[in-house]
């Protein structure tokens, strides 16, 4: 089970970005966030005025957890006292994660950084922040908090297990120490998306210079540390709750969020630094006006002699009013092409296709979110077409991200 942080690059709205649907510098699921986060859940308590929130599959591997410890402890507890026992191991385990989580959220607003809120899931917990730590050394402050409160937890327990050796309190009194010792040290692993990931990421870009190159080298070693869990640890899962099966289910769990954690954090990383590419202007193609009214094997025929790539059909008063679709064209054979009007071929332009040239970055993903489409009517600020954008040609600036 692992507890932590965002779950991005660089710790920022990681989810965000995955979506490719913000612009906000949001720092999404932090370290120990074995996978992305949904955003359903149930807020159960606002600590420090930060929402914390219950994902619904919680309660269900909740359940499991419960049913797992029970029977581990059917040699020493029975009947339904050994369910009871599980069932507050299994709430106060969880209890431990909010602590850890809520000392990553601590910390960060100790640093002016907002914390949106922290998410409770099945392995582990999320704290989202609304901005990315400023500087390396923030960075690592706010990832060490965690795995540091874990381990003081667990320290804690020895303490408690000195005095505290006999009976039900005596047995969970030892499970939790073990376990937040447990968590405290898996998150201390230095790779994403876990908090030693971030702290590794910290060190970094302190020597770098460049949190993106620092997120992408913590990403892999995020992934050569999911590899190695599933080569090493199901050796040693007979000594995991459940046996043998159970155990190595669940390493093999935690070992593919890690390594989906890490993907998306290098992922998310490369589609950022693709977008200073992301500028309509450039990427535009250019564009001759037709009347409706024009064969399209004409407007073709225009289009090449102008070395065009792109149509666009104006009305009687030269108001561009659609734009040829390309996939369209394609779809038509040749010998069609000099009895089907230009017309006939286009989309008509909806208000939203038209952007403005100098449109870039985020702004311009999230131009063609509100109206998908083909093409896009590019104009100056006065108004002049500049030219037609391609979705496809969005698509080459980040194939292979």
């Amino acid at each position: 089970m692992a507890s932590g942080q965002d779950g991005q690059p660089d710790r920022r709205g990681q989810a965000d970005l995955d979506r490719q649907d913000g612009g906000q510098d949001t720092q999404g699921p932090r370290s120990g966030q074995l996978g992305r986060a949904s955003r359903a859940g149930i807020v159960v308590a606002r600590p420090f005025g930060i929402p914390v929130v219950v994902s619904p599959y919680w309660f269900v591997i909740a359940g499991v957890f419960i049913v797992i410890y029970a029977n581990d402890f059917s040699n020493s507890l029975h009947g339904n006292i050994r369910f009871a026992v599980a069932a507050a191991f299994v709430v106060l385990l969880y209890l431990s994660l909010l602590v850890h989580e809520l000392a990553h959220s601590v910390v960060a607003l100790g640093f002016g950084l907002p914390v949106r809120r922290i998410l409770l899931y099945p392995l582990g917990g999320i704290s989202e922040l609304d901005k990315e730590p400023q500087t390396p050394a923030r960075e690592f402050l706010v990832s060490a908090a965690g795995p540091a409160l874990s381990l003081a937890l667990g320290a804690v327990g020895w303490g408690l297990s000195l005095v505290v050796t006999h009976g039900v309190s005596g047995s969970l009194v030892r499970l939790l120490m073990y376990a937040n010792i447990i968590v405290g040290i898996f998150n201390l692993l230095p790779g994403l998306p876990l908090d030693g990931g971030r702290m590794l990421r910290a060190i970094i870009w302190k020597f770098t210079g460049k949190p993106n190159t620092a997120t992408i080298a913590a990403g892999w070693v995020g992934r050569a540390l999911a590899i190695a869990l599933l080569l090493v640890i199901p050796f040693y899962s007979d000594r995991l709750a459940g046996g043998i099966m159970t155990g190595t289910l669940w390493v093999a769990v935690i070992a593919a969020f890690m390594w989906i954690g890490a993907s998306q954090s290098i992922r998310a990383t490369k589609f950022r630094e693709r977008l200073p590419e992301l500028q309509a202007r450039r990427l535009a193609r250019r564009a001759i006006s037709v009347p409706a009214s024009m064969p399209l094997a004409e407007a073709i025929r225009q289009a090449d002699e102008n070395h065009a790539r792109a149509v666009v059909v104006v009305d009687h008063d030269d108001k561009p009013i659609a734009i040829l679709n390309e996939a369209a064209v394609m779809a038509t054979p040749p010998q069609r092409r000099p009895w089907v009007d230009a017309g006939s071929m286009a989309r008509s332009i909806e208000p939203e296709m038209i952007l403005p040239a100098d449109i870039s970055g985020m702004a311009l993903l999230e131009a063609i979110k509100r109206v998908p489409a083909s093409e896009y009517l590019l104009v100056e600020p006065s108004g002049q077409v500049y030219g037609v954008l391609a979705a496809r040609d969005l698509d080459h600036v980040f194939a292979g991200v």
